[in-house]
């Protein structure tokens, strides 16, 4: 069984919020909210529009679409945050010349420029947390793993409800 193990019974207080996966994971992701805000608010940035120059800053000149996809955000919430970006001096738009249902996001100098800055302030404020590299290293395979196997179950159960 699942959420048993080998040989025994499921947990009895299973239902309870202490034993849920999901809850912990909800509130270690409101933890890491927090932490990222306050460590972002001093560049006026939000923790997702930080996530929004982290993919830029793997790839610059994504479009909103792939943007999207990468980090999972659809336009009525990513169109907004860019044109907030944008008059903040992060980021640029640019409508595509061939197509023009494709806008191209691309860095300002801004951005570059405080790129170093950001990484080390997240950096300083994660490491500040006691959480050394090798658990840091388990901690994103184990919830890499997770999130292929719930990703793996949606897309095989979708239609079916």
């Amino acid at each position: 069984m699942l959420l048993a193990k080998k040989g025994e019974t499921i947990l009895k207080d299973f239902f309870t919020l202490d034993h849920q996966l999901c809850f912990a994971i909800y509130e270690a992701a409101g933890q890491f909210n927090k932490l990222y805000s306050k460590a972002l608010q001093s560049f006026g940035l939000t923790y997702p529009q930080y996530l929004v120059l982290l993919a830029l800053w793997e790839k610059d000149g994504l479009t909103v679409k792939e943007l999207g996809e990468k980090l999972n955000l659809g336009t009525g919430t990513l169109t907004p945050m860019i044109k907030r970006m944008e008059a903040n001096g992060w980021v640029k738009r640019k409508r595509s010349t061939t197509d023009e249902r494709k806008v191209f996001i691309s860095l300002q100098p801004k951005a570059i420029k405080e790129k170093q800055a950001i990484i080390e302030k997240i950096t300083n404020d994660v490491q500040s947390c006691n959480i050394e590299y090798e658990e840091y290293e388990q901690l994103m395979k184990q919830l890499q793993n997770l999130h292929k196997k719930l990703a793996s179950k949606l897309t095989s159960t979708e239609g079916k409800n």
